[in-house]
Parts: structure tokens; C-alpha cells; sequence
């Protein structure tokens, strides 16, 4: 602690101010604490990751690397081996007053169980929390979140009692989405009318808790994969909104066979085509690419061949490629350059997919009960207790 600047007592100037306020309530407190912890991780031989100020990265050799992760006062460290693991946290402890719980178990409410082959990370115990918060303990378990004629619009119905209610079970959804992808689309649309939800609302929310009702130990599974390459599915549902007429975008990122990131996202302007809304789905992908292929780059595991995009309009992947500019085109041309630019450069090419094998589709639409589970099951979402192959 110092005295701050313009309060500084010539007199006394090894006093300090004293604070009657708790240090965790002060505005400036994630800063100060971030910059306190990050002087002394650097002083530590750690490198700051450009893509994630969260992520400390540490190379001595190639046998000596380590990760660590920052969340406020929560760490996760990982390291190459077991001396340098321990060297870590005896340094750590001379310097912050911490406690080590062993292996990873827990992180920000994710459960972390480790198996033979991987990870496991779910929610259960949160997801059981929403549903008694919804005084839905003991409703009927339905197969899928969203049904497939469903589509919300901002004036369906008179407005709900309780929006606070809803809105709480809003945000608690749109936090179990970090290990529930499945369940993304169906939050993403619940989420867009929180400023003025409706009943017609209320009841798509309490579908979907009841599909979580359903799936209750389902987590997303994290193993060791042969491959390394970097693959994307992207797609858009065109003019989905009923009121705004803007599209759905989503899309899904796999390292192996491992899914890293998703997303689903209303569009921020109206698309003139479907081609455009998939261009513009395939253009949110290709960044999300990029930031993955660039932070596995600070990790020391640059990826040698180009990251491959699965789109399925047939359209979207001509525009890709194409050094012709269209009239038609003119209004995309920055997202038209973005990708071009990717691809000219061998970091990304974007193929054609058939919509059988659209992985995607689940973050844009509602899917009838088969396709759901199948690209679920694509997606590595399933209960803990199904082993991978050759898994013993």
C-alpha cells in the first residue's frame, strides 16, 4: 500500500491511507491484484499470452514447459513434469498466502473428473440448482431442448409475473452452456428477450430445463486424439427471426477429436441472400480460427497444416476463393477480405459439407429427436459413464 497520488504527506510519508471499505469492493482491486500477481509470475521465468491476459506461459526447455491459468484468485497449473510443478507452487507460496488442492477437481463450479483417456467436465450439481431455483425438481424430462416448429418472437403472448425470475434462470442457462453445447441455441434465443420476456418465453425456458432435467450427468468429454488439426463447422439459419428477419450464425471448433469452442449468435444486420448469412457465419468461424491457431502458437504447438471450414452452402464456399468482386457483394466485402486473406495465406480453406454432416446445425435450429442426439454425440456431450473407444 502507498498513499496515492495528490494525497501524498511530505510529513509522514510512510503512512498509508487506511481503507474502510473491504479491498475486493473497490473498483480498482481485479487490477491492482492482476498487476501484483502478474509482476511476480513474470519475475518467474512466465511469458503473458497475447491472446489470453488470463494464461502465464513458461518455456525453459522443451522438457520443462508449464501453463498457468488465472481467474481472479483461482489458478489451474499444469506442468511437463513433477519437479517443475512443485518448484512452481513452493514459489507461489513464499509469496502469496495459497493453499494446493492437489489434482484439478473443481474450477469456477466445472467438475473435472479424470479418467484413463482424458477429461471429463460437467455441471451437475448447477444444473440441479436451477432446477429447484425453477421449482422444477420433479418435472417431466423431455429429448430435446427446442422444438422444431419454434420460433420466438418479441410480442407472443402478455409479458411474465416474475421477469426477475426469468432472467436469473436466463443468465444461470447461458452459464451452464460452458460445458452443455447441446443446449446453446436454446439459450441463445431465451436470452434475446430478456428486456421484456413473455410467457410464450417462459415456456421454450421450461422446455429446455426439463431436457436438462433429462440429461442431468451429461458433460462434454475431453480425450486424447491422433489428430491435430484444427476443423471448423460453421452455418447460419437465414432470416430466422421472425421480427428483425436477421440470421442465426453458429458454429463449432474441433482440435482432434475434441470440441474447443462453439458459438450461437444472432447476426447483427439482415443478410439479402443465404449466401450471405452462411459468408458471414463462415467469417465469425475463420476469427475463431484464427485466435485458436494463434494461441496454440504462444503454447508451443503451432499447427502445420491449414485449418479446414465446413460450410453447406455451396455459394459461401465460391465466395471464399473467388478474386472476382460481384455487385451483389460489394456490401460483405470486409468479411469477404478476411476470409480471402486466410485462405490466400494457406491458414484456412473453406470446403463444402453435405447439411447430413453439418455439425452446426444444432446451434442454429431446432432438429428432430434423431439428428439432435446424433450431433450431440458428435459433439462429445454424453453422461460420464460412456467410455471412449479403447478405453478399458
Amino acid at each position: 500500500m502507498h498513499q496515492p497520488p495528490g494525497f501524498f504527506d511530505k510529513r509522514r510519508p510512510q503512512f498509508v491511507c487506511r481503507l474502510k471499505k473491504s479491498l475486493y469492493g473497490l473498483k480498482q482491486a481485479p487490477r491492482a491484484w492482476y498487476t501484483r500477481f502478474a509482476t511476480f509470475i513474470k519475475s518467474q521465468g512466465f511469458i503473458s499470452s497475447v491472446c489470453d491476459q488470463s494464461l502465464f506461459i513458461f518455456k525453459r526447455d522443451p522438457a520443462n514447459v508449464a501453463y498457468l491459468l488465472l481467474y481472479v484468485d483461482d489458478i489451474v497449473l499444469t506442468a511437463s513434469n513433477d519437479t517443475l510443478l512443485h518448484d512452481i507452487i513452493r514459489a507461489l507460496s513464499r509469496e502469496f498466502a495459497m493453499t494446493d488442492l492437489g489434482r484439478l477437481h473443481h474450477f469456477l463450479g466445472i467438475k473435472v473428473d479424470q479418467f484413463s483417456q482424458g477429461l471429463f467436465l460437467s455441471q451437475q450439481q448447477y444444473a440441479k440448482e436451477i432446477l429447484a431455483r425453477a421449482n422444477m425438481s420433479a418435472c417431466k424430462p423431455c429429448n430435446t431442448p427446442v422444438d422444431l416448429s419454434s420460433k420466438l418472437s418479441a410480442s407472443d403472448g402478455p409479458p411474465v409475473s416474475d421477469p426477475t425470475l426469468y432472467r436469473s434462470l436466463a443468465g444461470a442457462l447461458q452459464y451452464l452452456t460452458f460445458t452443455r453445447p447441446d443446449i446453446s441455441y436454446a439459450v441463445q434465443q431465451v436470452c434475446l428477450f430478456m428486456h421484456d420476456p413473455r410467457e410464450s418465453h417462459f415456456a421454450f425456458m421450461k422446455r429446455i430445463i426439463r431436457y436438462i432435467q433429462g440429461t442431468l450427468d451429461y458433460g462434454i468429454r475431453i480425450g486424447r486424439s491422433r489428430s491435430h488439426d484444427l476443423v471448423v463447422y460453421s452455418d447460419a439459419d437465414w432470416g430466422g427471426c421472425p421480427d428483425s428477419r436477421r440470421s442465426t450464425s453458429g458454429y463449432c471448433v474441433f482440435l482432434g477429436d475434441n470440441l474447443l469452442s462453439w458459438s450461437s449468435k444472432r447476426q447483427p444486420t439482415v443478410s439479402r441472400s443465404s449466401a450471405e448469412a452462411e459468408y458471414r457465419g463462415v467469417a465469425n468461424a475463420v476469427a475463431e480460427a484464427t485466435w485458436l491457431r494463434n494461441l496454440l502458437l504462444e503454447l508451443h504447438t503451432p499447427l502445420r497444416r491449414a485449418s479446414i471450414v465446413y460450410c453447406d452452402n455451396v455459394s459461401a464456399v465460391y465466395l471464399s476463393d473467388n478474386p472476382v468482386q460481384h455487385q451483389r457483394t460489394k456490401h460483405v466485402e470486409i468479411d469477404i477480405h478476411f476470409v480471402r486473406e486466410k485462405v490466400r495465406i494457406g491458414h484456412i480453406r473453406v470446403l463444402h459439407v453435405p447439411s447430413a454432416l453439418q455439425y452446426a446445425d444444432i446451434f442454429t435450429k431446432g432438429l428432430s429427436k434423431q439428428l439432435f442426439q446424433s450431433f450431440r454425440s458428435s459433439l462429445s456431450v454424453g453422461p460420464s459413464h460412456v467410455q471412449t473407444a479403447g478405453e478399458s
